[in-house]
């Protein structure tokens, strides 16, 4: 088991100047064929592209029971001040609500599912913890999106994690369609570490759950990543899964269709990736949105 954790700054961001992208040395994949359920072929190509769709991985009875458990949460008045509940900027609406594996018993339990933790695993070649874990909601007509982002960038400048030695699960619970604001992907983007430019604000987290600006790449660093890697778009039934790298660029536009789109998302990181002090930003997130409760799951 090799041990990743360092103080060293290896990807620096939020700069005074614009500098040239980083190409990263550590791999997607850190496990072998024999530790999970990933086939060769499929590591292969997690490697390549830094993101795998798998279909049907959860069942209809599955996604009715987390439905409903993202219903509860949505609608729980004890979480109405609570700081784990993000509201839309302009409407009021419920965007996300975090630390879900401790407002939900079934959410804790599909962490522990040995289909999501066996794969989280073989991805990250070791014991996982979780990092963060929430449920994002994109209500019909006024559901906004997530600016072009990579989540790893945001993860070493305000929480320390050290390398994007992470994986992050998405599971649909609706029909994830072409037109109502499904996650776009920047295939082999993970390969490339784009730093922003600008100080981290303080307290950043107040704002950026809501509308991230700070950590964003330029609109130059957003058209030569697509030129050179291309996109593409999630799509799929309720029920379907991508497991998405850490440092993947990705984003997702407004949805202003009558068709709604909800998620599970849980981010598995390698307890040999375990976070220090934040690269830049004066102080860490709260441990609602970082955990640093690195206890392998089991």
């Amino acid at each position: 088991m090799t041990t990743t954790t360092t103080a060293e700054d290896l990807f620096p961001t939020r700069l005074a100047t614009p500098t040239d992208f980083i190409e990263r040395t550590q791999p997607a994949v850190w496990g072998e064929v024999g530790d999970g359920p990933f086939t060769a072929s499929e590591l292969e190509a997690h490697e390549r592209r830094g993101y795998t769709v798998l279909d049907d991985f959860i069942t209809a009875d599955d996604v009715a029971l987390y439905t409903r458990e993202l219903d509860r949460l949505a609608g729980d008045p004890a979480l109405k001040d609570d700081p784990r509940m993000i509201t839309e900027r302009t409407t009021g609406t419920v965007r996300s609500v975090f630390e879900v594996e401790k407002l939900s018993s079934a959410l804790e339990a599909l962490a522990r599912d040995p289909k999501v933790l066996g794969r989280a695993r073989q991805i990250v070649g070791s014991d996982v913890y979780l990092h963060q874990t929430r449920i994002n909601y994109m209500p019909s007509f006024t559901g906004t999106g997530f600016y072009w982002h990579s989540d790893f960038e945001t993860w070493h400048a305000e929480d320390g994690m050290p390398v994007p030695r992470a994986v992050s699960l998405s599971i649909a619970l609706t029909d994830n369609y072409p037109f109502n604001g499904g996650l776009m992907v920047m295939p082999g983007s993970h390969r490339t570490f784009v730093p922003a430019v600008g100080e981290t604000p303080d307290n950043n987290h107040e704002q950026s759950l809501q509308a991230q600006e700070a950590g964003v790449p330029s609109h130059a660093a957003i058209t030569a990543m697509a030129e050179k890697y291309g996109i593409d778009q999630f799509t799929g039934a309720a029920g379907s899964a991508l497991w998405f790298d850490s440092n993947i660029m990705h984003g997702s536009g407004n949805n202003i269709t009558p068709y709604a789109r909800s998620n599970v998302f849980m981010v598995f990181n390698s307890v040999d990736n375990a976070l220090v002090e934040p690269f830049a930003a004066k102080s860490a997130r709260p441990e609602h949105i970082a955990s640093r409760d690195f206890t392998p799951l089991g």
